[in-house]
């Protein structure tokens, strides 16, 4: 479609040239947009539809995988090798046959306890832990038997946290925790400058680096099925890009516009937060430069009367996109008429007036005392051209003769 539109658009430039070419107005066919690099409106939409659209074919992966996944992250603590715990044997009579104990788990994931000898319990949450303690212990040496766990100091892995988090910095993170999303937590989470987007570099694998976006359901799935963090891996939250935008060209107030994060702006809010098109004259199109995924810069031809009327669509504008309104070689005989035509009149020989334009025209219905429905300006100025002409300074009126 977009190479169909540039064909048609290329034969009818060639029309335009070759009927002004004998009349030696070759130059004109530039304002039929015969030159124009610029994609359509309607060319840039089908674009940004094919763009959009997800791919035909997904990579096959493992949903009980991804679900174990999950259920190992965001599920109860399982204690592991190095973890130090705290229990608390109680019979049913109310004493303590043993004293509170502080035992640390092996790397076999066993612990020793008095009478009983090792059990494993690595693996296990802490009230799966307490009933294989009780079990050890009942009915072989005790016929009841209450015992509570408690996690005194878990063994723990250190995480450089950087970019846009709240406490950048060391986060430690204990064993089943070792993954981005616990990572971004204990560095106090995201802050408002965050995009959603994580770098997880791995310090013990040179060159291993994957960017993920963790405001994807599928993607942060993806992302907690990934290797267990080790200490001194870096996980870098990406920044969002500012949301700004630059407005240029003939409005009244030429600047850049930020926005906070995720607040959309179209061209016509553009437009006017730039003061509005210049009135002094009458530019109709403008041009929507946008960067690209892959670096390049995609120029795009906008009718502002199109626009403005409904009959083509008000765009959303993303941030860095430049929103510049050109001069055309109407704007510019408008411009050189500004500049250099100026009127001069005169009521009689012995009178002389240098006074503005409007002040000129106007003056009759203000001696008038303001009876009459109109006046001069709306008969001779009716689309306020003197109004708006910055460049026109005072009238020199010469004596009548």
């Amino acid at each position: 479609m977009q190479l169909k539109g540039r064909s048609r658009r290329k034969a009818q430039c060639r029309q335009a040239e070759l009927g002004l070419l004998g009349a030696g107005l070759l130059i004109l066919t530039g304002a039929l947009g015969c030159s124009d690099h610029r994609v359509s409106l309607a060319e840039f939409m089908e674009m940004q539809k094919e763009a959009s659209q997800p791919p035909t074919s997904q990579p096959a992966t493992s949903q009980p995988v991804m679900n174990t996944a999950i259920d190992q992250a965001l599920g109860p603590y399982k204690v592991g090798p190095s973890d130090e715990l705290g229990l608390t044997l109680t019979t049913v009579d109310g004493a303590a046959p043993i004293g509170p104990l502080q035992i640390r788990v092996d790397r076999k994931g066993m612990v020793e306890l008095p009478l009983v000898g090792e059990i494993k319990i690595a693996g296990l949450e802490l009230e799966d832990v307490e009933d294989t303690v009780k079990n050890a212990y009942v009915p072989k040496y005790y016929q009841g038997l209450v015992v509570h766990a408690v996690l005194i100091a878990p063994e723990t892995t250190e995480i450089l946290v950087t970019g846009a988090v709240t406490l950048p910095g060391l986060v430690q993170l204990r064993r089943t925790e070792r993954d981005l999303l616990h990572a971004i937590v204990g560095a106090g989470g995201v802050s408002q400058l965050a995009s959603g987007k994580v770098t997880l570099r791995r310090i013990r694998r040179s060159g291993e680096e994957v960017t993920l976006d963790l405001l994807s359901p599928d993607e942060l799935t993806a992302a907690l099925a990934l290797d267990p963090l080790k200490d001194g891996d870096i996980v870098n939250v990406h920044s969002a890009v500012p949301n700004t935008v630059f407005v240029g060209g003939l409005v009244n107030a030429p600047a850049p516009q930020t926005y906070p994060s995720g607040v959309p702006m179209t061209i016509l809010q553009a437009l006017a937060a730039s003061g509005g098109l210049r009135t002094d004259v009458t530019p109709k199109e403008a041009t929507l430069i946008r960067r690209l995924p892959d670096g390049k810069d995609i120029q795009v031809r906008l009718d502002l009367d199109r626009i403005t009327t409904g009959r083509d669509p008000n765009l959303q504008l993303a941030a860095g996109d430049i929103l510049w309104v050109p001069e055309t070689i109407a704007t510019r005989v408008q411009d050189w008429v500004n500049r250099n035509i100026y009127f001069r009149a005169g009521m009689s020989a012995n009178v002389t007036y240098n006074v503005s334009g409007v002040e000129y025209l106007n003056r009759r219905a203000q001696q008038s005392g303001g009876n009459n429905t109109g006046n001069l300006q709306d008969q001779f100025d009716p689309f306020g051209f003197l109004n708006r002409n910055s460049a026109l300074q005072r009238l020199t009126a010469a004596p009548v003769q």
